[in-house]
Parts: C-alpha cells; sequence; structure tokens
C-alpha cells in the first residue's frame, strides 16, 4: 500500500496508472493498488512488458527481468522507489 502523499509521490503514481490505462483503454479511476493486471483486468505478457518499457522511457530507469510486477501497487512502487529524486520533484 502507498502511504506517501509528496506531490512527487502523487505524480508519479498518477503517471503510472495513466499508462496502464492507456494500454487497455481502462479508465485511471477504475485501476486500484491492489488490482493484478492479469488476473482481474485481463493483461497479457506484451501488455505488461509494454506497460514497462513505457515506464522506463517516461521515467529513465531500467525494470529487470527479475522484478516481480502483478499488481497496479507493484509498478507504482517500483517506479517510486527507483526514480532519480530530480526527475520525482519535477
Amino acid at each position: 500500500m502507498i502511504t506517501t502523499t509528496t506531490s512527487a509521490s502523487k505524480s508519479i503514481r498518477q503517471q503510472v496508472l495513466r499508462i496502464i490505462s492507456k494500454r487497455k483503454a481502462i479508465k485511471a479511476r477504475r485501476l486500484r493498488i491492489g488490482s493484478d493486471l492479469s488476473r482481474e483486468l485481463g493483461f497479457d505478457t506484451v501488455d505488461v512488458v509494454d506497460i514497462i518499457l513505457e515506464l522506463e522511457r517516461n521515467f529513465h530507469i531500467i525494470i529487470p527481468d527479475e522484478v516481480p510486477l502483478a499488481t497496479v501497487g507493484d509498478f507504482v512502487n517500483y517506479v517510486a522507489t527507483h526514480t532519480p529524486a530530480q526527475q520525482a520533484a519535477a
């Protein structure tokens, strides 16, 4: 669960939710932190890879293959903890 309330983390969360929702044309407000992308939302492996590539481009980070990313929260937490501070503050 995400408990940080800084504007930078909210901005990152909003951007991650937008990227995920855009992939399947799901309204961002329908996404819950605990939602499993494949089981609950119908995302397949290609969708997840495309989301990862988009996040890497947008946040200038690398997401290794072995990182377990199953839920919306997994993506938000990974990006929030691996985005450079200067990027997050923008």
